[in-house]
Order: structure tokens, then sequence, then C-alpha cells
């Protein structure tokens, strides 16, 4: 299962992934200066927010293409539905 999307949701993506990047840069500074525990946190549970909907996304947008594309046999249309349905869950 190849990533295509649109550029506009990649980069929506790719924007969700680097505020994640920045904020995890941001928690390992706070760790090593001995920031307080419940500031570290909050940050974290920031992080995974992000990458959980940058997941979310790229999950969507595959599903939509898979449901759309109507050059894709229905049995394979279920199988990739199930490996989508799949992914969506890993990240639940």
């Amino acid at each position: 299962m190849e990533l295509d999307m649109a550029a506009d949701e990649l980069k929506s993506v790719l924007n969700r992934l680097r505020r994640a990047q920045g904020q995890l840069a941001a928690i390992i500074r706070m760790i090593e200066e001995g920031r307080d525990c419940e500031d570290v946190i909050t940050q974290m549970a920031a992080v995974s927010r992000a990458l959980d909907r940058a997941g979310f996304a790229i999950i969507a947008t595959g599903l939509q293409h898979c449901m759309a594309d109507d050059t894709v046999e229905p049995a394979d249309r279920n199988q990739m539905r199930a490996r989508l349905e799949k992914l969506f869950l890993s990240l639940a």
C-alpha cells in the first residue's frame, strides 16, 4: 500500500509531524534541564496527539483513495479496508 496523498494532504501531515518533532526536542531539553514533571507530561501528551492526528490523516486518506478507486477488485478492496482498519486500531 503506497502513500499516495495530494499535495495539500501531504503538507498538512508533514506540518503536524514537524510540529511534533519540535515538541519532542523541547521535551528532551525540558528533561535535561530538570523541568517540572507535570510540564513534561503535558508536552508529551501534545506530541502523542500530534502523531496520532498525522497517523489518522494518513489512514483516512488511504481509505478514501481505496474506496474511490474503481479499478480495484472488490476482494482486493476488502483486503485493503481490513489492512487500513488494522492500522487505524493500532493508533486507537
